[in-house]
C-alpha cells in the first residue's frame, strides 16, 4: 500500500460551513465547503477522511469513545462535548432537547451541544461510507502527533504556533497563503490534524478510542 501516492482529507466545522484539509504525500492544502453534501463530493477521490464531528450517537448514556478520549486528554478533556442521545435530534427547541436528555440520560445537554446538533444531524442524514469517513478529535490527534508537547489553548497565539510547528514536522508544504476567508485559524489546524489521523487509520497505525468498528469509535 503506497500511502504517499494517495489522497487523504480532514474535515472540521466552521460557523455553519466546513473546512476540508487535503494531504497528498507531504503537501497540505485547504478548501471550504458549504454543506456535508459538498464535503462528500470534494472528498470523493480520497482514500480516507477524518471528520471532527460525532458520527455515531448513543441510545442512552455516554459513548465509551468520548470517555476514553477525555481520559487521554486529561486537562484538555473539556474540549470534547458529550454527544447527546439520538432521540435529542428530534427536539424542536433547546428546552425540549434538555427534557428528552434528562429523561433518557439523566442530564440536560449544554448550549454548545445544542448549537452543533444541526451539524450532527447533517452527517447522520448523509449517505457516507463509515469505513472511509471516520470520526476524529483533533486535540487527541495533536497529542498523539507530538506527545511531549504541553499544548496551550488553540485560541491563543502560543497554541496556534505549537500546532503549526507540530504539523510542519509531518508536512513539508503547508499552503497558508491562499486560505479561504471565512474560517478561523484553529479550524484549518483541526482539519489538518483530522487528515493526519485519516492517513494513520488507512495504514493501520491509528489509535482507537471506543470500539474497533464505527458504532462508537474515535481515531487518532
Amino acid at each position: 500500500m503506497n500511502s504517499e501516492a494517495e489522497k487523504f482529507a480532514g474535515v472540521d466545522g466552521a460557523k455553519g460551513a466546513w473546512v476540508v484539509a487535503f494531504v497528498t504525500g507531504t503537501t497540505l492544502t485547504w478548501t471550504e465547503c458549504a454543506s456535508v453534501t459538498e464535503v462528500l463530493e470534494a472528498t470523493r477521490d480520497c482514500a480516507r477522511v477524518g471528520v471532527d464531528m460525532s458520527l455515531s450517537l448513543p441510545e442512552r448514556g455516554y459513548r465509551v469513545s468520548e470517555l476514553e478520549a477525555k481520559t487521554f486528554l486529561g486537562p484538555a478533556r473539556s474540549s470534547i462535548f458529550h454527544t447527546p442521545v439520538v432521540d435529542v435530534l428530534d427536539a424542536a427547541s433547546y428546552d425540549q432537547a434538555c427534557s428528552i436528555s434528562r429523561a433518557i440520560a439523566g442530564k440536560a445537554i449544554s448550549k454548545q451541544t445544542w448549537h452543533i446538533l444541526p451539524s450532527v444531524k447533517a452527517w447522520r442524514d448523509a449517505n457516507f461510507d463509515p469505513d472511509k469517513y471516520v470520526e476524529v478529535h483533533p486535540e487527541c490527534s495533536f497529542r498523539v502527533m507530538s506527545p511531549t508537547t504541553v499544548f496551550s489553548s488553540k485560541k491563543t497565539g502560543r497554541g496556534v504556533g505549537q500546532r503549526l510547528a507540530t504539523l510542519m514536522r509531518w508536512s513539508e508544504h503547508l499552503d497558508l497563503a491562499d486560505l479561504p476567508l471565512g474560517p478561523a485559524v484553529d479550524d484549518f489546524l483541526d482539519a489538518a490534524a483530522a487528515a493526519w489521523s485519516a492517513r494513520r487509520f488507512h495504514i493501520g497505525e491509528h489509535r482507537v478510542f471506543g470500539t474497533a468498528d464505527p458504532s462508537d469509535r474515535i481515531v487518532a
